[in-house]
């Protein structure tokens, strides 16, 4: 569906400008359906983007502030989040050794097995909601790259 119609608005002033509310109205998109979908596991898309980072750190240790640089949306507060997950059984929270003052966070077997079990289910949903083929989603990569320079 067209943008245009989407929002009710007519026309837009420019290219420019219709890109920008077209890209911000498409992340809303997603981020609606991504909460719609981890819902029902009890995780926001925030929580869920925090289990990833510590799986792809494969059993090491990594401190609440390289959570934070390596989220998605660096408005999150990382520190609430791993409480959060904590709470659930999901990650770990202990004082580095080396450094009374950092604290390291670990994902759990509980979190390892939660990212597993979403793993097909969220490829599915991936492919459902860019309704693109292929080298429409390799362009779209390569544009939306290209925009943020």
């Amino acid at each position: 569906m067209r943008l245009e119609d989407e929002i009710q608005q007519k026309e837009f002033k420019d290219d420019y400008s219709k890109a920008i509310v077209n890209i911000l109205f498409t992340q809303s998109y997603i981020v609606t359906k991504q909460n719609n979908f981890l819902k029902p596991y009890g995780l926001s898309p925030e929580q869920y983007n925090v289990l990833r980072i510590l799986r792809g750190q494969n059993g090491n240790p990594i401190t609440v502030s390289s959570i934070q640089d390596r989220m998605l949306n660096k408005m999150s507060n990382a520190s609430r989040l791993v409480e959060k997950l904590k709470q659930k059984g999901l990650v770990l929270r202990e004082e580095c050794p080396a450094d009374r003052r950092q604290v390291d966070i670990m994902i759990t077997e509980k979190g390892l097995q939660l990212l597993n079990q979403l793993q097909e289910e969220i490829l599915n949903q991936n492919n459902n909601l860019i309704q693109l083929n292929q080298q429409e989603v390799s362009q779209l990569n390569f544009l939306l790259d290209k925009l943020r320079g």
